[in-house]
């Protein structure tokens, strides 16, 4: 049977592309340098370990419904952990690419743009 699209690790994988491209589309707005550069500083922003930063830093700006949206994706069993993530990291970022599945796919773009901003300023001015 067919998960539906409101199945914690479906908003996930939606949620995957979506916060990386923001990420992406960000870097080249903001830092117009050499792809390579670019590719470096944007890995360090979707990495599970940043995630994990940024799930915690936007913690208090959502809403109830977001907050049950991440934990339900936080507390979604994948079957496998990378191996160059910690599990906790792993967890909250499966967590937060739900959320931006969610709002997402609810067409709740002016949410998501403003969850993110916050999430990208965080990042870059929190190297951790």
């Amino acid at each position: 049977m067919a998960q539906s699209v409101t199945a914690p690790l479906t908003l996930a994988f939606v949620g995957d592309a979506v916060y990386g491209l923001y990420m992406r589309k960000r870097l080249s707005e903001d830092h117009p340098e050499k792809v390579n550069v670019l590719h470096q500083k944007a890995s360090h922003l979707v990495c599970a370990a940043a995630q994990f930063h940024a799930a915690k830093h936007i913690s208090p700006l959502l809403t109830e419904e977001e907050e049950n949206v991440f934990r339900h994706g936080r507390n979604a069993k994948s079957g496998t952990i990378p191996k160059h993530a910690d599990v906790i990291h792993y967890r909250h970022a499966t967590g937060l690419e739900a959320l931006c599945g969610f709002l997402y796919l609810k067409n709740r773009t002016e949410r998501l743009d403003f969850l993110l901003g916050q999430v990208y300023e965080y990042l870059i001015n929190n190297p951790f």
